[in-house]
């Protein structure tokens, strides 16, 4: 090649290159900027897998783990990076077949609180892959097992006092005839209705209670009127077994909820105490201020709750001691509004116990906010406590004077 050509060879190469160091760039710039922001749909679908509820499992044609997010190892479908056996046999089947199929995954031993009712769905997604979508159902089971539970123990209780109305009221007809007889068993009857009645009330008061959200109505509510309320309908039955119910000084606490609700579950925790504890006992009231909660405490020095029995006794028709129980007269159901009632209204029912010691209920309740320091006391804008407002303001309405005493 003479060296005329050879110069515009390279010249022209030169120009080839200068040319393709600018579009190039400018390609790839244009492409950049028509590729959409954000994640690609694979990073999407990625993403959609590791928040899943459900677990979620895709396994390969030999049964190995692919794809697995956290949610399929907290229900147990993942160990040690290993699918579930169960689950790798049904893929088997579902590759060989087709066809998608929903087996049980729920685990083998009983583990306290975790996951026992797991359901999978296991369904081909073609070239040997399949995936595993697991539910758990668990606190489905675990209300449907309260359910049956219910409904038998609804079943037994109404049961026992029904039978023995039946039957005493046979042997009143078998003794028209004796006057003594005739009483004797009259009053077995009204006995045993009386407790009838009691068990229907109360479950309609819980099945109210039960489920229900915070109550949606809230009204100031004077505790020490809860207290005294709760005493008078607890005085008789204390009196009858010389049982002495001491209280503190009143508190002026105010809590925001239903007042019959609440008397209703202090009247239950005061019930209790005088019935399990011994003739000639303790009780004591107290009430105090504690983190932005009125507690409310009934103790007292019976019998004590085992420590195995202390987590069940807020059970409905739950018994720690049933023959006292069934001495008593008691449905079983008491401590299990007092926990419902506490819960409807933002608080909760706290227990202390000690077998041949005493045990000691707390009610607790968030205090009213409205004219209340940030330590919750009193604001002293008014010399006045809530219940000598309270007097004072019935005093006017009755045309009454009163002094501030």
């Amino acid at each position: 090649m003479s060296a005329p050509g050879a110069v515009l060879l390279a010249v022209g190469c030169l120009l080839v290159g200068l040319v393709a160091g600018f579009l190039v760039p400018q390609v790839r710039k244009r492409r950049a900027q028509r590729r959409p922001s954000g994640p690609t749909v694979a990073e999407l679908l990625l993403r959609l897998v590791r928040s899943s509820n459900n677990g979620i499992l895709v396994l390969n044609r030999f049964g190995d783990l692919v794809l697995f997010n956290r949610r399929a190892e907290a229900l147990g479908l993942v160990q040690a990076n290993r699918a579930d056996p169960r689950a790798r046999v049904a893929a088997e089947q579902v590759e060989e077949t087709g066809d998608a199929i929903e087996i049980d995954l729920s685990p083998l031993e009983a583990r306290g609180r975790q996951p026992e009712a797991v359901v999978a769905e296991i369904r081909p997604l073609g070239e040997g892959f399949t995936v595993v979508e697991a539910v758990d159902h668990s606190e489905a089971a675990r209300l449907e097992a309260v359910r049956r539970d219910f409904v038998a123990n609804v079943s037994h209780e109404l049961k026992t006092p029904v039978g023995a109305i039946a039957l005493l009221a046979e042997a009143v007809l078998d003794a028209a005839e004796d006057v003594e007889e005739v009483r004797r068993f009259g009053g077995k009857i009204l006995h045993e209705s009386t407790r009838l009645g009691t068990l229907v009330s109360e479950l309609i008061a819980l099945s109210r209670l039960q489920g229900a959200e915070r109550l949606p109505d809230l009204n100031v509510v004077e505790v020490d009127a809860v207290v005294r309320e709760a005493l008078g309908r607890t005085r008789l039955s204390a009196e009858s077994r010389e049982i002495e119910i001491t209280t503190d000084e009143p508190s002026g606490l105010l809590v925001e909820g239903d007042r019959t609700l609440l008397v209703t579950a202090l009247s239950n925790l005061l019930d209790n105490a005088v019935n399990y504890s011994s003739p000639g006992s303790p009780v004591s009231i107290s009430r105090r201020l504690s983190g932005g909660l009125v507690e409310i405490a009934v103790t007292d020095r019976g019998i004590g709750i085992a420590e195995e029995d202390q987590q069940r006794v807020f059970e409905r028709f739950y018994r720690a001691d049933k023959a006292r129980s069934r001495a008593t007269g008691g449905t079983g159901l008491g401590l299990a509004i007092v926990k419902h009632v506490a819960a409807n209204h933002g608080g909760e029912v706290k227990l202390w116990s000690r077998p041949g010691t005493g045990s000691t209920f707390t009610l607790r309740i968030p205090m009213h906010q409205s004219g209340r320091n940030g330590d919750g006391t009193p604001e002293a804008r008014d010399k006045h406590t809530p219940t000598q407002l309270s007097r004072l303001v019935t005093a006017a309405k009755d045309g009454r004077t009163q002094g501030g005493k």
